[in-house]
């Protein structure tokens, strides 16, 4: 399948004046798994829709390798039904009255598509996805979980050449979403099928995809590999929609104790991030210590008032509280920490994320304190 490129989409309803998707530029690479990721009315699913050939573009092109099937300006425009693209909504979408077999073929029927060829297909995918037991049930027979799978089941049995998925688990129960999850990775790397994939849920994205597309009130924010996303967010958007507990922000500009400590240490370590608008720490990122002196040279720290010890099952969260402000930091080591214990926390210079005034990721500063970082002893995190 070649790659599916989108340039300058643009999709507005009503009069125009608010743009679902704008000026949206991506590149899906044949055999990926992307992730469009964002909060509720970002845009993620219009694009979605627009790659299926639901929507159509306001402006724009969208190419799926040399073919247009899109394009405003010279008036193309390809079906859905001759996008060879197989589109899984977010509710299941099965037919009641037909059973699970009958779900399964039923796209292949459509395609009259013989009936050998077409039994081999529907045994093969419901043996892949553990659903050749329920055959001769309805779908009104099965949970929610096995209902998904038919779903998946019909799609993947007329074999398309991308799968679009539209928040498909958000209608499952934790157990179940965790199951599919682990089923979706295993069905990309057996069909290697190119899947789109839309979730609000930051965590569907970091565990399946290969790509990540970040999207805000209709505009790509960033795209990259899980890690990418996570360890060098493009801007705050990205670095808050990111991450649970969610990262913590220092706004430099203003005048609590925090603030002051963060203006001191790029002051005495990097004089050329002055100008920087804020700060984050990664809850993972923070070591605390009763003892000030374990803090190694270099690293930023404050002293602080534990607040809460939360314990969350294989981790602990630390509400801390300096002055000021309320921090949290997460540890995998019991800590021995107790609610109102005097402790110093700290994070190593490189683990900093610094952003302009206007929220982009000042990316020089990563070099400025990967520098610092070198310059300092290695220490080991210590959580007391």
């Amino acid at each position: 399948m070649p790659k599916i490129t989108l340039r300058d989409a643009d999709k507005s309803y009503g009069n125009g004046i608010i743009n679902a998707v704008s000026d949206l530029n991506l590149d899906i690479e044949d055999g990926a798994f992307m992730c469009l990721l964002g909060p509720s009315g970002c845009g993620k699913t219009t694009t979605l829709r627009m790659i299926a050939g639901l929507e159509n573009l306001t402006s724009g092109e969208i190419k799926v390798g040399e073919r247009v099937v899109d394009n405003v300006a010279t008036a193309t425009f390809v079906p859905p039904e001759r996008r060879d693209m197989g589109l899984v909504f977010q509710s299941y979408a099965l037919w009641p009255h037909l059973t699970i077999e009958r779900n399964t073929d039923f796209g292949l029927r459509l395609r009259n598509v013989p009936k050998a060829e077409r039994e081999a297909r529907v045994n093969a995918v419901m043996k892949t996805l553990g659903i050749e037991k329920y055959r001769d049930r309805y779908p009104t027979q099965l949970s929610g979980g096995q209902q998904q799978r038919v779903a998946l089941a019909r799609m993947l049995a007329v074999n398309p050449n991308v799968l679009l998925l539209d928040e498909p688990l958000s209608n499952l129960d934790a157990r179940l979403r965790l199951e599919m999850r682990a089923e979706l990775k295993r069905l990309h790397a057996e069909f290697k099928t190119t899947i789109v994939f839309v979730t609000h849920d930051q965590w569907e994205a970091m565990t399946l995809a290969t790509s990540i597309a970040v999207m805000s009130e209709g505009r790509l924010q960033q795209v990259g590999s899980p890690n990418d996303i996570y360890d060098r967010p493009a801007n705050r958007f990205v670095a808050e929609f990111v991450g649970s507990p969610p990262i913590n922000i220092i706004e430099l500009g203003a005048g609590s104790d925090l603030a002051m400590a963060a203006r001191r240490y790029f002051s005495d370590h990097v004089p050329a991030l002055g100008h920087a608008g804020s700060v984050g720490l990664r809850p993972e990122a923070i070591s605390v210590s009763e003892r000030a002196e374990d803090m190694p040279r270099g690293a930023f720290g404050v002293d602080a008032t534990v607040t809460g010890v939360l314990p969350t099952g294989g981790s602990w969260i630390l509400e801390l509280r300096t002055a000021e402000t309320t921090l949290f930091a997460t540890t995998h080591i019991a800590p021995r920490l107790k609610d109102g214990s005097r402790a110093r926390f700290w994070v190593a210079p490189d683990a900093l994320h610094v952003f302009a005034a206007d929220g982009t990721r000042l990316t020089q500063a990563d070099d400025m304190l990967a520098a610092v970082a070198r310059a300092q002893p290695h220490t080991t995190k210590k959580i007391a």
